[in-house]
């Protein structure tokens, strides 16, 4: 009778010490902590009274438990180290300790998931606690954490609230529907440090709710980056105090951004804006036509923004300084892509007014592509100014200039179809940064012009690393430092072919498997069918 209530209540503190059944968690305490530390001390006092009161209040139970096995969750945890033990289920009453004021937002939010309790910072120890600590390991990667099921609780500890933050994704999922958390100790870390996705709200709008879905989605898929490329040649989609001008009627109000921003960051996700240029400038053009590109014949030249004159820059410095105080994250995307007066057979005869200020400005032998270096470098040295890391689609890098680009530019490689693109090699082989935004695997375009075809959660997952930079052919393993992750993004170029309801479940096994796939590059653990099974089990 005794051992059906505890087991029922999955509390087994009657196990306790001494069975030489729990799994060891190195240098830490039962509880995660750090062994020797106050709260570990204290931790271990709460435990023992817990496990004396137990004992004497009934024999120790004699079941025996089977070993047990690893979690099965999207992405997969890098190791688990089995044990036998009942596992550990969330329980009205059990509750969310911390041991340290700054895990308080990570609690709050685990608690109301699992229909826990918060209790704060505690010192003690009670059957059925989530305990969350920090341990600041020196040099650890801040996103890796500890999770120890063991004696009826739960330890989840890292060297920062991120990682003890994915370790509340992990703990979500094992015991989404009822299920119990497995006996052991996981430890998990992403072998990807940037894990993105990338949305076109130019194109077609997107309301807020629809966005904050897909940020809570992205939260439990441990993504840390949202990309929102909010201008383009349909329209520019977020409201302006410094041009209203050039706003669609249909936008984001900035509260509606700062409330996706805080949400965000709750999820421990940056928000990276775009506005892309020398391209993709139409809609800001539709209301500055002074400022739009025409050829020698005087034909406008669709999205191109007039590099050689100084207002055009003084209106583009204007937007980056507005936004970056609108999105405090440490990423910027500058686009760079497509410019037009780059793809005619020569851009000096098309374009003299470019050809003359590059001439100008860069001394005899500069080129209509040095003029468009200068200005990527000089939105560069704008938003440098606000301490951000900027990236460039592959694109907006040319080769035989002389101007060069900005050492500290990432480059954002999405294709090899462009005129003029290079090879990943190319970039790589010359000490750059690469992000992976491959559009054979990557680009989800709405109404699949072109040549473009909506990508599977299959083929990412069973063909896509983030090596495979161009097409379907992976670089070599010694760039693999130089790739700091990738991006599945969503473009609308054809927007009503889609409902915003039609693009979540389009874009959800995809997104599934492209954070497996940034969490572990490796041959994952489950075959499509069960991973497919899995994501449809966990919603």
């Amino acid at each position: 009778m005794v051992l059906r209530a505890l087991t029922a209540g999955g509390l087994v503190a009657a196990l306790g010490v001494g069975t030489g059944l729990w799994a060891s968690s190195g240098d830490d305490g039962a509880d995660g902590t750090p062994a020797g530390s106050v709260a570990s001390q204290q931790a271990a006092a709460g435990i023992a009274a817990d496990e004396a009161a137990a004992q004497a209040a009934s024999p120790t139970p004699s079941r025996s438990y089977a070993l047990s096995t690893a979690p099965r969750t999207i992405p997969s945890v890098s190791s688990h180290t089995p044990a036998r033990g009942p596992g550990w289920r969330p329980a009205a009453g059990h509750r969310v300790v911390v041991n340290d004021a700054s895990l308080a937002d990570e609690g709050q939010l685990i608690a109301g998931e699992l229909g826990m309790t918060y209790a704060g910072n505690k010192g003690d120890a009670k059957a059925g606690d989530l305990r969350l600590t920090l341990n600041r390991g020196s040099g650890a990667n801040p996103e890796s954490y500890a999770m120890t099921v063991r004696g009826g609780r739960v330890t989840i500890s890292g060297p920062s609230d991120t990682g003890v933050f994915y370790g509340t994704r992990t703990l979500k999922q094992e015991v989404h529907g009822g299920a119990t958390a497995p006996e052991g100790v996981v430890k998990d870390a992403p072998a990807k440090p940037q894990r993105g996705f990338m949305l076109d709200i130019a194109r077609k709008y997107f309301s807020p709710s629809w966005i904050e879905d897909r940020v809570r989605e992205l939260g439990d898929l441990k993504f840390n980056q949202l990309g929102l490329h909010f201008s383009d040649d349909q329209s520019f989609r977020i409201e302006s105090d410094s041009h209203p001008e050039i706003v669609a009627q249909q936008h984001l109000t900035k509260a509606e951004v700062r409330k996706i921003v805080a949400l965000a960051a709750s999820r421990h996700i940056t928000v990276v804006p775009e506005i892309d240029s020398p391209g993709h400038l139409g809609a800001v053009l539709a209301a500055h036509p002074e400022l739009q590109l025409r050829n020698v014949n005087g034909v406008a030249t669709r999205g191109a923004i007039d590099i050689s004159k100084d207002a055009s820059a003084s209106l583009l410095d204007d937007l980056l300084n507005e936004y970056a105080g609108l999105f405090p994250g440490a990423y910027w995307h500058l686009g760079g892509d497509e410019y037009q007066a780059l793809t005619v057979s020569s851009p000096a005869t098309s374009f003299p007014q470019l050809a003359s200020a590059a001439v100008a400005r860069y001394g005899s032998g500069a080129g209509v592509a040095d003029l468009a270096t200068g200005w990527l470098d000089d939105r560069a040295d704008t938003v440098r100014a606000h301490d951000r890391t900027m990236r460039v689609w592959n694109d907006g890098f040319f080769r035989n200039t002389s101007v060069k680009p900005a050492s500290d530019l990432v480059v954002a490689y999405w294709t090899g179809k462009e005129i003029g693109a290079r090879t990943p090699v190319e970039y790589l082989s010359a000490g750059r940064k690469v992000l992976n935004y491959n559009d054979e695997y990557l680009y989800y375009v709405l109404g699949e012009p072109q040549t473009f075809v909506y990508p599977t959660g299959k083929r990412i997952y069973e063909q896509w690393t983030p090596r495979v930079l161009r097409g379907t052919t992976p670089v070599s393993a010694r760039y693999d430092a130089q790739i700091l992750g990738g991006s599945f993004a969503v473009w609308c170029d054809l927007a009503n072919s889609q409902t915003q309801a039609q693009v979540a479940a389009g874009i959800r096994m995809p997104l599934n498997a492209t954070a497996q796939k940034l969490w572990d590059a490796g041959t994952p653990p489950l075959t499509w069918t069960q991973f497919k099974a899995l994501a449809n089990q966990l919603g």
